[in-house]
C-alpha cells in the first residue's frame, strides 16, 4: 500500500484571513485523530497571510477520501463558503 501525500492550498479573501485561519485551525486536532492520518500540518505564507497550505500524509487514498467526507470538513466548507478558494494536489513520493 502506497502512502498518499496531499498538498492543499487555501486562499482566503483578504477581509476573511483571521476567520479562515480560525476555521482551518479547528480542523487540525480532529483530522489528526482520523483513521489513516499520518500527519496533518498547517502553514501560513509569511509574505501572503491569505495563503495557507496543508501538508498531509495518509495511509491510503481511500482513507483520505473518507476524510474528505468527514463532518468536520463539511462544517468547514459550509462556514467558509465564499471566503476561500483552494486546490488539492494528490502526490506519491518517488524518491
Amino acid at each position: 500500500m502506497t502512502k498518499l501525500t496531499i498538498v492543499a492550498d487555501v486562499h482566503a479573501k483578504k477581509d476573511k484571513i483571521d476567520f479562515v485561519k480560525a476555521e482551518l485551525l479547528k480542523l487540525v486536532p480532529v483530522t489528526r485523530e482520523e483513521k489513516g492520518c499520518i500527519n496533518y500540518d498547517l502553514y501560513q505564507d509569511d509574505e501572503n497571510p491569505a495563503h495557507f497550505t496543508f501538508y498531509e500524509n495518509w495511509e491510503s487514498s481511500d482513507l483520505f477520501e473518507a476524510h474528505m467526507k468527514s463532518p468536520s470538513l463539511a462544517a468547514f466548507m459550509e462556514a467558509t463558503d465564499g471566503a476561500v478558494e483552494f486546490t488539492i494536489s494528490k502526490m506519491t513520493q518517488i524518491s
